[in-house]
């Protein structure tokens, strides 16, 4: 495949509005691994590549986030903690394990999500009452989701956040606001064993890198400047989108092989 700047600008464009829409609603790696596949990048490269440069978009929002009040407290470490044991655990099961069953499983829980937030218009607006406490939550579903995101991760962000607001009472913003911590916990574990296996593919995820950054940083300010409003329609959408990339993987009508 010939590098050309043009298809290096392609790229870029392709990583910001990607960083911008996972930062929101998560989902991003459903734009910018098709882009990649097209481009003729093999698919076990495009896994890498993809997985790299969404690292620096989690990283940048959270980043961001936390310069502007976020993402603070000692609490979190646990939290952190156990979702890297899950995503470990997950991408050292993958290895071992038969998935096909999930490509049809992952469809039904994404669009069971966006069922909840369709059905639900004032979900997360304000703060709920817990049904579970942080210890309770951090056992359960934060390695729970961590472990998924190591087998699998379409929608890892969009469920970290749908979780934050089913099982901790919080609010959407809130939610997502973590969730970005989390995801970007989850991911590093995946992109360590990547880049070990030397199959990233530095030249083109420098590039999506770059865009990634820029565009999780205007997510970041969005989520914090009125943009709210954009998080639920977003991960309805992201979530259908989805669910219907991996039902047509899962049917042969596209192939990521």
């Amino acid at each position: 495949m010939d590098l050309t700047i043009s298809l290096l600008l392609i790229f870029f464009a392709v990583a910001l509005l990607a960083g911008w829409v996972d930062t929101l609603a998560g989902g991003g790696g459903l734009i910018t691994l098709p882009a990649l596949l097209l481009a003729g990048v093999a698919p076990v490269n495009a896994l890498a590549t993809n997985k790299s440069q969404g690292v620096m978009g989690t990283l940048t929002s959270s980043i961001t986030l936390f310069m502007k009040g976020h993402l603070r407290g000692r609490e979190l470490i646990p939290l952190m903690a156990a979702a890297a044991v899950g995503a470990a655990l997950g991408t050292w099961l993958v290895q071992r394990m038969e998935t096909g069953w999930l490509n049809w499983v992952i469809p039904l829980l994404l669009l069971c999500v966006a069922l909840y937030f369709w059905l639900t218009p004032n979900l997360g607006k304000t703060e709920a009452r817990a049904r579970q406490t942080e210890k309770q939550w951090a056992l359960t579903w934060v390695p729970t989701l961590g472990f998924y995101d190591g087998v699998f991760g379409p929608g890892t962000g969009s469920f970290y956040a749908a979780s934050g607001v089913a099982f901790r009472g919080q609010t959407l913003v809130d939610a997502t606001i973590r969730a970005k911590l989390l995801n970007l916990t989850t991911n590093v574990a995946s992109v360590a064993l990547f880049a070990a296996g030397g199959k990233v593919l530095w030249t083109i995820g420098a590039v999506m890198m770059l865009g990634q950054v820029i565009g999780a940083y205007i997510g970041s300010h969005t989520i914090l400047n009125g943009g709210a409003r954009l998080i639920r329609p977003l991960v309805i959408t992201m979530c259908v989108l989805m669910s219907i990339s991996q039902i047509a993987q899962y049917f042969g009508w596209i192939s990521l092989s």
